[in-house]
């Protein structure tokens, strides 16, 4: 899938179908000329329905219909007949959907689970035939219920990806990068800032044909939480994941001041997300020699002791059978016999 077809915000418009009327008829026969009300109910309206389907992994197919209107329910019919009830109208959307109502941005659902649904609006009610209005005082009624109206709404659906280990980082921090290189996935790669404008999904093959699944993300900056640079549009994307990946390239000016940026940005737009395991790559480290990477871990093991680390290079392949082997550990906890990377001897 190109960058360009990876959606994952739409605004629609979805209203639901009108019941249908309730029928006057009036029984008349041959052999009995005053049979009295026999008027069936209408049909209900159809209603919207949303659906998780996990064959979807965008909101592409919603990129170009924003307009959802379910069929009105039929009017009943003699004999006591009942309309048929107006087609519902299902919207499938990818595991991981999030359902906003446009005007007050609240939540209205969540869809995370294959084959799950939710109604969005409901059809309106069939209205009542005149059978339910004869008594023992009027016994031909001549009047019906209209159905009811259906309801209409302006929605936002957004998409946060399920995976296992979110990649965080900033711009150019080599995650597209280590993406193409772990998995089959292809990112856009170039040597500038913002190359990733939309969330890239690979799948990690692991030892005994196990696998994981890892996202890179569009590099965060300070201010995101604010909504700055790519801002919200890329932090919804890390609630999902089981694991963050801080990805810091070695040539940076101050890794631990890295570090605590990206989390303050995480803390800052939903606090719940420094509760997730956190492992720190340091990228690019083929640009360092052995002795300059033993003075910089001497010096992390006392900035970051309340995480782990490790040296890795995409490029020149470095690492990242460690880098595996550590992000299972943390997928997978109850395999795990007190695993310190930091604390291991290379």
């Amino acid at each position: 899938m190109t960058e360009g077809n990876f959606v994952d915000y739409v605004r629609i418009y979805v209203a639901s179908g009108k019941g249908g009327s309730g029928s006057k008829h009036l029984r008349r026969e041959k052999y009995v000329p005053k049979g009295g009300p026999d008027g069936g109910d209408g049909g209900r309206g159809g209603h919207v329905i949303i659906k998780a389907d996990k064959n979807l992994w965008t909101l592409y197919h919603l990129k170009f219909k924003r307009h959802f209107r379910a069929e009105h329910g039929h009017a009943g019919g003699k004999q006591k007949s009942t309309g048929a009830d107006g087609k519902d109208i299902y919207i499938k959307v990818p595991c991981g959907t999030v359902v906003r109502d446009k005007e007050t941005e609240e939540i209205l659902f969540e869809l995370t689970e294959d084959g799950q649904e939710q109604i969005i609006v409901k059809g309106g009610r069939g209205g009542l035939g005149n059978t339910h209005f004869k008594s023992a005082t009027h016994q031909t009624p001549r009047y019906a219920q209209p159905g009811e109206e259906g309801e209409e709404r302006d929605i936002i659906i957004e998409l946060k990806i399920l995976a296992d280990v979110g990649l965080v980082g900033f711009p150019n921090a080599g995650k597209s990068t280590l993406l193409s290189v772990i998995t089959a996935a292809k990112p856009k790669i170039a040597d500038y800032e913002f190359t990733t404008l939309k969330p890239n999904l690979g799948i990690v093959n692991y030892r005994d044909f196990q696998t994981f699944v890892m996202a890179d993300i569009p590099g965060i900056i300070e201010g995101a939480a604010e909504g700055r640079g790519i801002g919200h549009r890329f932090l919804r994307h890390i609630e999902r994941n089981s694991v963050l990946l801080f990805l810091i390239p070695a040539d940076a000016p101050d890794i631990r001041k890295q570090y605590e940026i990206l989390v303050d940005e995480l803390r800052r737009y939903n606090p719940e997300l420094l509760d997730k395991d956190r492992l720190i790559a340091i990228s690019k480290s083929d640009m360092l020699d052995a002795e300059l990477k033993e003075e910089m871990k001497a010096l992390l093991k006392k900035e970051l002791h309340d995480v782990d680390f490790l040296f890795i290079s995409s490029v020149a392949q470095q690492g990242l059978t460690e880098l595996k082997d550590a992000l299972w550990n943390l997928l997978n906890p109850q395999h795990t016999d007190d695993f310190h990377i930091h604390q291991e001897e290379e």
